[in-house]
């Protein structure tokens, strides 16, 4: 059997009569969603929206919560203990879940600074498992491939997918390249393709500092709000589909608990 791998995009970050991303292009070429739940992006009209728009593409929908930080789009770190972080996912769970029609959502990958934040901060990252253990057990969480935070959500008995970034450069030690840094993002679309390709096919990836190393994951991510992401999305796809690459929602791939 050969490679097979999820594609998920954060989506739903337009708020009010602000729009976002071009959701509705990118829904043509996922099978995960990850939506905003209005703590760093999102509203109430749009978080129903987007979940409509995935479940008329058979679209699996994710929640995509982050920290209270519209001004900043949750990209700025904040000093919230591990109860209040805990406590702030409880509550974005619940909101997005229930305009789902199943009232169940696939998978949990947090936002920006609250996602970078626990691959390093133990503390955090169990809170953020509490919280999905406490809203829905059978849920997935998406997370860095290679960080310790996978380690932490297998031991708690937790669905986890290893995530890789299709558009974003990495570190020596697997962690993103900050995206106040040189090299953070990649805009290229048969780079990126290529780049897609060899990460799911050869499990390597090259650094921003030239080395390669192994990368192993079961989701494959981009982001709505990148520039061109509509043709990066399109080209990723058609490269994994011509090397052969099996393309399956997450849920299917998770490792069980």
């Amino acid at each position: 059997m050969g490679p097979t791998i999820d594609l998920n995009c954060d989506m739903g970050e337009s708020y009010g009569a602000y729009k976002i991303g071009a959701d509705d292009e990118l829904i043509k070429h996922i099978t995960s969603a990850s939506i905003a739940c209005g703590f760093h992006a999102g509203d109430p009209m749009w978080m129903r929206y987007t979940v409509e728009l995935a479940e008329a593409h058979g679209v699996a929908v994710g929640a995509h919560p982050g920290y209270p930080d519209l001004a900043g789009f949750g990209r700025r770190a904040m000093a919230a203990s591990p109860n209040e972080v805990k406590n702030d996912m409880v509550y974005q769970l619940g909101a997005l879940q229930a305009f789902t029609k199943s009232k169940r959502l696939q998978h949990v990958k947090p936002h920006g600074a609250l996602y970078n934040r626990a691959v390093g901060d133990e503390p955090v990252a169990r809170a953020i498992c509490e919280a999905i253990l406490e809203v829905d057990p059978d849920m997935v969480l998406l997370a860095l491939a290679g960080s310790r935070w996978i380690t932490i959500a297998q031991e708690m008995g937790l669905r986890v997918a290893p995530e890789i970034f299709a558009d974003r450069g990495l570190n020596s030690d697997g962690t993103l390249v900050s995206r106040t840094l040189p090299g953070a993002l990649l805009h290229d679309a048969k780079e990126v393709a290529a780049r897609s390709v060899r990460m799911v096919t050869e499990g390597k990836a090259s650094t921003v500092s030239g080395e390669e190393i192994d990368v192993a994951a079961t989701s494959l991510c981009m982001h709505s709000d990148s520039p061109g992401a509509v043709e990066m999305f399109s080209a990723v796809r058609e490269e994994l589909e011509r090397a052969n690459v099996a393309i399956r929602p997450l849920g299917e791939l998770a490792t069980t608990r």
